[in-house]
């Protein structure tokens, strides 16, 4: 990127910029928005100062962000949450791919494509885009209904087909006119002894190290050993002649299970969107537009029968896996359009001689163009046919939906996720200390570490799809910070707060909190409960004195609230409450024994 000037560096953040809230406005997608903006600013848009050369530099630099998001597409993959909906992801995702694949790699050869290169773009194509259908599908609010699942369960297995297909992309290779050469069958095993090597070495290394620097607790030092972890992993299986997506790939996988796993999602993620977004910029700078004018039947065709063949397939797979017509038809439009992984896999088949340029350059013309088309089908479908019966999803998944999220795993915390555990309520638990974190893994419990006030590890923890938050934070300003955000962000979570004290409870009480409880209130009652009972007195007055006092100042607190910044009319209101109570107290004391009088004189 040596040509690229400051002035167009300034260029490409102003698209990232305006891209993804214009493609918000739009209800259009990120992708496609930053897809749009590249359109704009490229060569064959409007131009600025851009020249193919150019473009094709950005793209090499911008391609760590698909590196990027396939370390966190790795770190998502927590064995119990495959194996939860392993039916959905490796049957129909599986089907799927397979299917459309080879009907997409018939069509091809019959244009005339070699069998490798038609295989290759048939594989490319049969991806769909996560996050632009994931999107509508959230949107919609379909996300959580049974069609819904099943297109995130086929989502899922694409991404993980994926990574093989960019790795193997030289073994498509029928040219030696590529960058990368053809891999040999020495080359794959030494490949394959060195994703072994680094399984095993990340399994019982990469963690401990992660672990040695969170409890230093600088968090430069955290996001620097994250995005070493990627870039060392890449680094690796670059020598050894691998994808380099395939090494973050891996890295991700290895921290699945990682106590750190939310933390280095919240640190990595930024990067990933900003490089994300440049490399979709990009792509649209490098599409030839001019395509679309000298051979527009072709790429209307092209478009056309790449929605209908991918509907079809998935239509016919949602009845067979029992769908009503309705729900098979969302399903099959949500995710019949091509995705940002075609683009990955056609930038790394120019490279590897596997796709000419003009192929490659039409199917991400027809890629584009089938992604702008899914939010318009949708939407016809919605005017022109009935509306598909709602029903609820039967594949809820673990710690992604309806869970609780705990923020501090204290004394409270932890005692509150004992009890959610025993009645089988999924939970995620955030501490911010990671020797307390290492510490309750010992008793067999088991928290992450992460600062639960950072947004990022919120949205990491998927707090907007909590049935409620826990607030068991001890220290008063982290307490109060984290209400803070979980309430601008995620307003229709209901918070359960507990209280360090007084002042505490009405801070979050301005927060618009409800329930709240004060950690040590009630077993303060109990110890002095036993306190009065070990000193003689009856268990009719124990009972009345603490009773009384609980009513009484659970009264007060609220009362207090109003006046809780007053310091000089709190303390008044103190001595009159606790003089109200002694008065309580000798009354009923002197009629208790005005009653024991009577009985004695009769």
């Amino acid at each position: 990127m040596t040509d690229v000037t400051l002035t167009q560096v300034a260029l490409f953040l102003a698209a990232a910029v305006v891209a993804a809230p214009l493609a918000k406005l739009l209800r259009i997608g990120n992708v496609l928005g930053y897809l749009l903006v590249g359109v704009l600013i490229g060569p064959f848009g409007v131009g600025f100062v851009y020249s193919v050369y150019e473009v094709s530099s950005v793209l090499h630099f911008a391609q760590f962000g698909v590196v990027l998001l396939l370390f966190l597409i790795g770190l998502e993959l927590r064995p119990k949450r495959l194996w939860a909906m392993r039916n959905a992801i490796f049957g129909l995702g599986g089907a799927q791919v397979v299917l459309t694949s080879l009907l997409l790699a018939i069509i091809a050869m019959a244009f005339g494509l070699a069998p490798p290169a038609a295989l290759f773009a048939g594989l490319a194509l049969s991806l769909s885009s996560t996050a632009f259908a994931l999107q509508l599908l959230e949107e919609k609010g379909e996300l959580t209904l049974r069609h819904g699942r099943l297109a995130f369960a086929v989502l899922l297995f694409q991404d993980l087909a994926a990574i093989p297909l960019i790795a193997l992309t030289p073994l498509f290779a029928v040219t030696q006119r590529g960058s990368t050469p053809p891999m040999h069958f020495a080359a794959a095993l030494e490949a394959i002894a060195v994703i072994v090597a680094v399984v095993v070495v990340g399994r019982y290394l990469l963690d401990g190290v992660i672990r040695l620097i969170a409890r230093t607790r600088v968090k430069e030092a955290m996001t620097a050993c994250a995005l070493l972890t990627v870039v060392g992993a890449t680094l690796v299986m670059d020598q050894a002649g691998l994808s380099a997506s395939l090494g973050a790939f891996v890295a991700g996988v290895l921290l699945a299970d990682s106590d750190y796993r939310h933390e280095i999602q919240a640190d990595i993620a930024p990067f990933e969107g900003l490089l994300l977004g440049l490399f979709f910029t990009a792509i649209g700078m490098s599409l030839n537009l001019a395509l679309i004018v000298e051979q527009p039947h072709l790429v209307i065709g092209i478009v056309v029968g790449l929605l209908a063949l991918k509907a079809g397939v998935l239509y016919v797979l949602g009845r067979r896996v029992g769908l009503t017509a309705q729900p098979s038809r969302r399903l099959a439009l949500v995710i019949a359009q091509g995705g940002e992984f075609a683009f990955v896999l056609f930038t790394a088949g120019l490279a590897s001689g596997v796709l000419e340029r003009p192929v490659a350059d039409l199917l991400s013309v027809a890629v584009t163009l089938s992604m702008a088309a899914t939010p318009l089908l949708l939407l016809l479908d919605e005017l022109l046919l009935p509306k598909p019966v709602v029903t609820r999803a039967f594949d809820e998944l673990p710690q992604n939906d309806g869970h609780v999220v705990i923020a501090g795993f204290g004394r409270v915390g932890q005692i509150i996720a004992r009890i959610l555990a025993a009645k089988r309520i999924p939970f995620t638990a955030l501490d911010a200390d990671p020797e307390q974190v290492d510490a309750v893994r010992k008793f067999g419990a088991h928290a992450f570490y992460g600062d639960a006030s950072r947004p990022e590890i919120l949205d990491a923890a998927q707090t907007e799809k909590a049935r409620a938050f826990v607030l068991a934070i001890d220290q008063v300003d982290a307490s109060l910070r984290t209400a803070r955000m979980v309430r601008q962000r995620y307003p229709h979570v209901p918070i359960y707060a507990r209280a360090r004290d007084r002042r505490h409870t009405h801070q979050l009480m301005d927060l618009g909190i409800k329930v709240i409880r004060r950690e040590t209130f009630l077993s303060s009652l109990d110890l002095t409960r036993e306190i009065l009972r070990g000193l003689g007195l009856s268990e009719r007055d124990v009972r009345f004195a603490v009773e009384t006092f609980m009513v009484m100042d659970r009264k007060r607190l609220y009362e207090d609230y109003r006046h809780y910044t007053d310091l000089e009319k709190l303390q008044a209101r103190a001595r009159s409450h606790t003089q109200e109570l002694e008065e309580l107290l000798a009354q009923d004391a002197a009629e208790q024994a005005k009653v024991a009088r009577q009985k004695a004189a009769s």
